[in-house]
């Protein structure tokens, strides 16, 4: 299911509720995807091969020298 923000933080205790019984919802701002409220447990296990790629992209954030990976501009990526 979608939910907007406002909606989800207006109804978050009957989202929580909705949730436990197995439900997911993919809330949005702006009509665009931001969010997952998925049950506990049911997250998505990555493969080897998708590790892998995820552990890749993240080289773009480190310089080849110890202390340069920007742990805040690797969250911020995230966020997008």
């Amino acid at each position: 299911m979608q939910i907007g923000v406002f909606e989800a933080k207006t109804h978050f205790s009957k989202v929580i509720d909705t949730v436990e019984k197995g439900d997911d919802f993919i809330v949005t701002r702006r009509g665009k995807p931001v969010a997952m409220i998925i049950p506990c447990g049911k997250e998505k296990k990555m493969t080897y091969n998708e590790a892998v790629i995820a552990l890749r992209s993240m080289k773009k954030f480190y310089h080849g020298k110890p202390g340069d990976f920007n742990i805040r501009k690797a969250v911020e990526e995230g966020r997008r």
